[in-house]
């Protein structure tokens, strides 16, 4: 599986962006989907996964603020991000596995896409 993550930009406190994911491969439907963000000197760190089932599982921190989807015809999971603050700046990845249950953990993931940045101004 190839992954390409699209969308990141500038954005003011308060707005909104949308991240796309796209992947390769006839198998996308079955693996479970993660965005994870990496912010400069920090370590990455989870922020949503979709399953197979569109489950959702989301870190606090982005709760209510951002939306993970997917469209499995399109092979494509969307980020949606909302109330954008100046600590969501960072390096978005996004990421598919096939362990059985939803992880934060970046190793249950097999296959990572190249990222996408998204800075928030204050």
């Amino acid at each position: 599986v190839q992954l390409q993550a699209s969308g990141g930009g500038l954005v003011q406190a308060g707005g909104s962006l949308r991240l796309s994911c796209a992947a390769s491969g006839r198998t996308f439907s079955t693996y479970n989907m993660g965005w994870f963000r990496q912010a400069p000197g920090k370590e990455r760190e989870f922020v949503a996964a979709i399953s197979w089932s569109s489950s959702t599982y989301y870190d606090d921190s982005v709760k209510g603020r951002f939306t993970i989807s997917r469209d499995n015809a399109k092979n494509t999971v969307y980020l949606q991000m909302n109330t954008l603050k100046p600590e969501d700046t960072a390096v978005y990845y996004c990421a598919a596995g096939s362990s059985r249950y939803l992880s934060r953990r970046p190793e249950q993931y097999d296959y990572w896409g190249q990222g996408t940045q998204v800075t928030v101004s204050s």
